[in-house]
């Protein structure tokens, strides 16, 4: 039986099967399904800006990658494993059309068609995360295109709902935040392809040109009678920060839009774990770290409900502890993000690492 697994594209090997075709901009086959890659193909992959697949595997290999667990082990984990709080999940699908529609708006930003193309791709994503009453989001699990922008705005706008439903904000805000989300970097395709897809740190110059993108995304859509003023508006600030050195305006908490507090936090996130020709994605831990640590730029309350939404280390997730021990998460709490309730595989011991003070000094590497 075919199975597949989540792969960094460097981390591929020469006779390696994708199990997903790679396409460009145009929806042109680059890389078929199952084809066997070679030191070629993944090199181009790299270049291409793809920076993580999945890959064909069969049940034996699956096997041989299965960790010894203790019989002490096992009745613990069984006794303590709490099921995540309900979380988005995008079928196969919706995956498809949420792609096609993410693709079909950036490449045709100023259609007629661009705007039902946006209301359709939040109205799957709102579907997706009423359908299971999800308040929560594993961003590891998201899987809508191989192409960065388009991976990005989609992945934005669904952080950013989830935040917005955990706040308590109504369906229509939830919906329109989407809606921020998916067009908050389609100003991008005004910049100039010499500076976007730069492999290399951006000099002053450029990145004053970059910095443009909030304020074109703005112009292309707020003539446009369906996008109201507080998506415009969320558009154009998620650049600003609160104590006033963000861009275009450069404005404080007090003149940022609500929409625009949220979007800041989910954007800033994304961009961190997604590994881009000039940098390398920062680990999930990291990156939220960083989140924590930026109380002077981001909303504290946009901060709060992003951390309380975010699943780090799904339940059934093997870890690696700071003592050496490889452990099985069988509890996630809401309030410690980091530090969730584990069970060393070998030892059997139940590891409270959010809520034990003897675990203080232990975390997940």
């Amino acid at each position: 039986m075919i199975k597949r697994k989540y792969m960094r594209t460097r981390q591929l090997k020469p006779g390696m099967k994708l199990d997903h075709p790679v396409v460009d901009r145009l929806g042109r086959n680059l890389v078929a399904r199952g084809v066997p890659l070679d030191d070629y193909l993944i090199d181009s992959l790299i270049k291409l800006g793809i920076m993580s697949v999945y890959i064909q595997i069969g049940e034996d290999a699956e096997e041989k990658e299965a960790l010894p667990v203790s019989e002490k082990a096992k009745e613990n984990i069984e006794k303590l494993r709490t099921e995540d709080r309900s979380k988005v999940t995008l079928s196969a699908s919706v995956r498809e059309r949420v792609s096609t529609g993410i693709q079909f708006i950036y490449n045709n930003a100023d259609s007629e068609e661009m705007t039902a193309a946006t209301e359709t791709i939040a109205d799957d994503l709102m579907n997706a995360i009423n359908n299971n009453d999800a308040i929560a989001i594993d961003i590891s699990a998201l899987k809508t295109s191989d192409e960065y922008t388009f991976k990005h705005s989609v992945d934005v706008a669904t952080i950013a709902m989830i935040v917005a439903k955990q706040q308590g904000l109504s369906s229509k805000e939830i919906h329109e935040i989407g809606v921020t989300g998916l067009l908050h970097d389609i100003g991008k395709t005004r910049i100039p392809l010499s500076v976007l897809n730069k492999p290399g740190k951006l000099n002053d110059e450029e990145f004053a040109i970059m910095r443009q993108h909030s304020t074109y995304s703005y112009q292309m859509i707020k003539d446009k009678p369906e996008f109201t003023p507080g998506i415009c508006l969320g558009v154009l600030q998620h650049h600003e920060k609160i104590n006033g050195k963000g861009y275009p305006l450069g404005v404080t908490e007090e003149k940022i839009c609500p929409y625009a507090r949220i979007l800041a936090v989910a954007d800033i996130y994304d961009a961190l774990v997604t590994e881009r020709p000039y940098k390398k994605a920062y680990s999930q831990r990291d990156a939220i770290e960083m989140i924590m640590s930026m109380t002077m730029e981001l909303d504290i309350t946009a901060m709060k409900s992003f951390m309380e939404s975010m699943i780090l280390y799904p339940v059934d997730s093997i870890v690696e502890l700071s003592n050496g021990e490889k452990a099985r998460v069988v509890k996630n709490i809401p309030h410690y993000i980091l530090r969730p309730t584990v069970v060393g595989l070998t030892s059997g011991k139940v590891y409270e690492l959010g809520e034990d003070l003897s675990c203080a000094n232990i975390i997940i590497l």
